[in-house]
């Protein structure tokens, strides 16, 4: 697959702060541009951007995606684990796709996002390691996994349009083969949101 093959509509879709005058895509009233929402149309593969009174108008086709941000402070992920995995970089995201009806696993390029074919066995030992798995709701949470080499990896169950906006962020900052600063510091700030905003999962 193509590297913005399998997010190609979800990257079309996605817009972190609605332009001037935007409106609801459900109900067209005017989007405020910090509190707004997102739904995840599951047939188009598409985030839609909402009003917070809007709730998703057909719940099997629509779903609302969450705020939480949770870890598992009991569960610790190491390179044997990463590597039954098989994915090429440290840095991933996991959620369960109802369409296709199965586990899927993106990481973010410089060209969009990439698509990793997930191992059933590599995955299976990871889903009965920890909760957050169990806990994710199917097309609009995922696991997101990172680590530095030589430093311990990370795992957050956050909501699915938070794994598009990284996308967005490597994209735009990512520069030659390692990245640069701008993009090692832009990462480092994102994360260390994350680990503010993190509750630990019961």
């Amino acid at each position: 697959m193509s590297a913005l093959g399998g997010l190609a509509p979800f990257a079309r879709g996605w817009r972190p702060v609605p332009r001037a005058g935007e409106r609801c895509e459900v109900c067209a009233a005017e989007l405020d541009e910090q509190r707004h929402r997102h739904l995840v149309d599951v047939e188009r593969r598409k985030l839609l951007c909402v009003c917070q009174r809007c709730r998703p108008p057909h719940a099997d086709r629509y779903r609302l995606v969450p705020s939480r941000v949770l870890v598992d402070p009991d569960f610790t992920f190491d390179d044997a684990q990463w590597a039954a995995l098989e994915i090429p970089v440290r840095l991933a995201f996991i959620f369960f796709s109802s369409p296709a009806g199965r586990w899927v696993a993106f990481y973010p390029s410089p060209a969009g996002a990439a698509e990793s074919e997930l191992p059933l066995g590599g995955f299976s030992v990871l889903s009965a390691a920890t909760p957050l798995v169990r806990t994710a709701a199917a097309d609009v949470e995922a696991l997101l996994i990172h680590g530095r080499p030589g430093s311990p990896f990370e795992t957050f169950l956050v909501p699915i349009d938070v794994c598009y906006a990284l996308v967005g962020k490597v994209r735009l900052t990512w520069r030659g083969f390692h990245g640069g600063d701008r993009a090692w510091r832009e990462l480092a700030a994102f994360f260390a949101d994350l680990r503010a905003r993190a509750e630990v999962v019961r």
